[in-house]
C-alpha cells in the first residue's frame, strides 16, 4: 500500500481535503507591507524588482496612501478610475505598500518590525527569476544587502537568495 503524500490531510492535521464551496473563486490578491518612505520603497519595487505601480490610493482624512505593486502590464489597465480599481484588485499576488504620512521625515520614527528579528514572525516574499546567479550579480551591482546568497552554506540551495527590501523585510 502506498504511503500518503506529505500534502495529504492525513499528514497535516487541520487540513481540509476539499475546500468549502463558498470559497470557490477565492485567490491570493495581496500582501501588505507598512513602509517608512515611499520614495525609497517605490524605487526598490519598481527599479530593482521590476514591478509596476498598478494603483495609488490616497486617504487624506486618515493621512495615509496605499500603493499597489505587481508584475502586470499597466498599459492594459482601464483608464476609468472605478474600472482600474476593480482591475487592480482582480490581479493575483500583488503587494500593497501602506504609507502613514510623515514617517519618512520623522526623526523619532524607528520603522516597523520586519518579523525576521526577535520576536520572529513574517519571513519573506518569494519572487521567481530566470537566472538566480545573474539576478544576484545585478542585485550586488545595485548595492543590495544579502542575508543569504545562493552560494552560501546556509543559503537556499543555489536556487534562492534572500536580501533585505527597502522596508527591512526579506525577499527570497
Amino acid at each position: 500500500m502506498a504511503s500518503e503524500s506529505k500534502e495529504s490531510p492525513a499528514n497535516n492535521p487541520g487540513l481540509h481535503a476539499t475546500p468549502d464551496e463558498a470559497t470557490k473563486g477565492y485567490h491570493m490578491q495581496q500582501s501588505m507591507f507598512r513602509i517608512k518612505d515611499p520614495k525609497v520603497s517605490l524605487d526598490f519595487y519598481s527599479r530593482v524588482l521590476g514591478m509596476s505601480l498598478l494603483k495609488r490610493m490616497d486617504f487624506p482624512e486618515w493621512k495615509f496612501t496605499l500603493y499597489f505593486m505587481g508584475f502586470e502590464d499597466i498599459e492594459s489597465a482601464p483608464a476609468d478610475k472605478t474600472e482600474k480599481t476593480a482591475w487592480t484588485f482582480s490581479k493575483k499576488s500583488t503587494i500593497e505598500l501602506f504609507h502613514n504620512w510623515g514617517t519618512e521625515t520623522d526623526p523619532d520614527f524607528k520603522g516597523y518590525h520586519n518579523g525576521n528579528t526577535e520576536p520572529l514572525g513574517f519571513g519573506h516574499i518569494g519572487i521567481t527569476v530566470d537566472d538566480t546567479f545573474k539576478a544576484c550579480d545585478r542585485f550586488k551591482s545595485l548595492g543590495l544587502e544579502f542575508v543569504k546568497a545562493p552560494d552560501s552554506v546556509i543559503g537556499c540551495r543555489k536556487t534562492r537568495i534572500a536580501h533585505r527590501t527597502s522596508s527591512g523585510c526579506f525577499s527570497c
